[in-house]
């Protein structure tokens, strides 16, 4: 989309903030114009192109804006900067960074750098001077909050080009130039450590090869054991309002194993972002030793920010974990709440006056949703290195209803369901994930029993099998136990209850403010499962229901008390040996 000279207009309708622009000239799909507010230039993005009338939605508030104001279209698609510095920093849907700003309120028309244009970094080369290069191919390198940020061949770029020159071991400022490319025809390209990708076209440079598959661990049991994602791999948290997303996202934040951490906050309550702002900065990584936000980068558009900026902000979320992926990175995406990000969508399509589908959403939200999930993924890069997104995005059904458009739609792309449960969420049961209407469609994966089989052992998913199906004959129990009464149903079926019970307790609940029960490891996650399996295999010996109940009871203290001790160590053997008195003493 490279023109020479910029193309104007002039508007000639508002509807709110789609603004309707008579243009002179040509002009593209998702192209950004500035519309010359009497106030501020407002930044706007084409989004649909009819005749000589270009719609566009505007990412602040319209208010004062007549007909006939100028409006100048900039040659490029939305788009973010990308470069050294990113890293811990707070952005807006359009990559304004949030901490220079003034004041309690964004002030419209106020754009902020997304760089530190000032600040020196150490760049080490990684490329020869005549060597042969392509888009994505490294030139150097720079420490970022300990990560090595690598600085790349311009992903626009397309052909060969050879290295003339590039810059000694030292010091500089991202617009310094590093290195000088040459291509076929003799054409001379400066490059420095900045580059601009635009957000709604995914940058593809990879290598097609089979995918290895990889167990993400999160520490959290009732994922890691029962519904496991994939390094790489898509899944989605739907829940009514107070079930526990976000703090299960933050949970995951901040045990999985990854090298960046992305948290879009995409018309996310405004209280829910602050809680982020305060509390990242002062966790501790428990990967690295230092703070958590010195890996996290966060883009904030909370539910009073402008509806079309939200939009925008999963695509800058993404954009920008698509830079990291190609450093050859392990990026971990989390989006709160994708509802309103679909929200968005479903105002704008009303406001084009398009056919609407379901509740109003657009009739093609399922091919939004999936291109976006798409995006996500393990990669080989040029050089062979691999590197991964993994996205887990929320969804909040008004009402708790899972068969609206949005639930739907995000079920259709998404390879795991992590279904939050209003009942479990009330009885206190964190986190709130059902058990037995979760799933994860890896499990389905040849590739992946075979990961399984070799990285854990040959019967983890047998015992997953059973484990899920000890679940959900336990809550059969109890729902013949609530109509029939204690004394109506057989002691077998409390014994059933109880025996799902002590899954839920020991596996599936788990205790986020505890230091050891907070993130579990997979070889305990392992052992926890074949223990607790064990004592539902054993055969005993009751006189009553109050008997079932009681050596239960029991049993679910230890093993409760066992998961707060340190693995292995004195205590926890003192409750592994315990366990054990108990379920001898009942054995037939």
């Amino acid at each position: 989309m490279e023109r020479k000279i910029k193309t104007t207009g002039k508007v000639v309708g508002i509807i709110a903030n789609l603004v309707i622009v008579d243009v002179d000239g040509p002009v593209a799909q998702n192209e950004i114009g500035f519309i010359h507010h009497p106030e501020a230039d407002l930044m706007a993005e084409v989004i649909k192109v009819m005749g000589k009338h270009a719609y566009v939605q505007v990412f602040e508030s319209t208010r004062g804006l007549m007909v006939g104001t100028d409006v100048v279209f900039e040659n490029h698609m939305l788009e973010v900067t990308l470069g050294p510095g990113i890293l811990s920093r707070n952005y807006d849907g359009l990559q304004n960074d949030l901490d220079k700003m003034e004041g309690v309120f964004l002030q419209r028309g106020n754009y902020t750098d997304p760089l530190n244009r000032d600040k020196k970094w150490a760049f080490t080369p990684l490329a020869k001077v005549g060597s042969q290069v392509i888009a994505g191919d490294w030139l150097g390198e720079v420490p970022e909050n300990g990560m090595p940020h690598r600085i790349m061949v311009p992903f626009k770029l397309e052909g060969s080009y050879t290295i003339k020159s590039l810059v000694a071991k030292g010091s500089y400022v991202v617009d310094d130039t590093i290195a000088v490319i040459v291509d076929a025809n003799g054409k001379e390209l400066d490059i420095t450590m900045v580059q601009k990708w635009p957000v709604k076209m995914p940058i593809r440079v990879y290598k097609e090869k089979p995918r290895p598959f990889k167990l993400l661990e999160t520490g959290v049991r009732c994922i890691d054991t029962l519904n496991p994602i994939m390094v790489g791999g898509t899944g989605f948290i739907p829940g009514p309002f107070g079930t526990g997303k976000t703090v299960l996202q933050h949970a995951i934040s901040k045990q999985a194993e990854a090298d960046i951490v992305i948290i879009a906050a995409c018309g996310e309550r405004a209280n829910e972002v602050v809680e982020i702002f305060k509390e990242f900065p002062e966790l501790e990584d428990p990967r690295t030793g230092r703070k958590l936000m010195e890996r996290t980068v966060i883009i904030a558009n909370t539910s009073n920010m402008p509806v079309a900026a939200r939009e925008a902000s999963v695509y800058t979320a993404m954009t920008i974990g698509e830079y990291y992926r190609s450093m050859g990175l392990r990026v971990l995406l989390m989006a709160d709440s994708t509802s309103r990000w679909a929200q968005a969508l479903r105002e704008m399509s009303n406001r084009l006056e398009e056919l609407p589908g379901p509740d109003a959403f657009p009739m093609d939200l399922s091919a939004i949703v999936s291109n976006f999930y798409a995006r996500a993924g393990f990669v080989y890069l040029n050089n062979g290195e691999t590197a991964s997104i993994t996205f887990i995005g929320t969804v909040s059904p008004a009402g708790g209803n899972l068969k609206e458009p949005v639930t739907e739609s995000t079920r259709k792309a998404a390879r795991c369901f992590y279904g939050l449960s209003q009942a479990r969420a009330d009885s206190k049961r964190y986190p709130a994930i059902d058990a037995i209407d979760s799933y994860s469609k890896y499990l389905e994966y040849p590739e992946v029993q075979e990961y399984f089989n070799e990285h854990i052992s040959k019967t983890w998913l047998d015992k997953v099998i059973v484990a899920k199906d000890l679940l959900l004959r336990g809550k059969e129990a109890m729902e013949q136990i609530n109509i029939l009464g204690d004394d109506g149903v057989p002691i077998e079926f409390h014994e059933r209850f109880w025996k799902g019970e002590l899954i839920d307790f020991v596996i599936l609940q788990q205790d986020a403010f505890d230091k050891i029960d907070c993130s579990t490891p997979l070889v305990r996650q392992e052992y926890l499962l074949k223990s607790v399996l064990d004592v539902a295999d054993t055969s005993f010996e009751f006189k009553g229901f109050e008997d079932v109940s009681t050596f239960f009871k029991n049993v679910i203290n230890q093993f409760k008390q066992l998961n707060y001790s340190e693995y292995e160590s004195d205590q926890f053997n003192g409750y592994v040996k315990a366990i054990d008195e108990l379920v001898q003493a009942q054995k037939k």
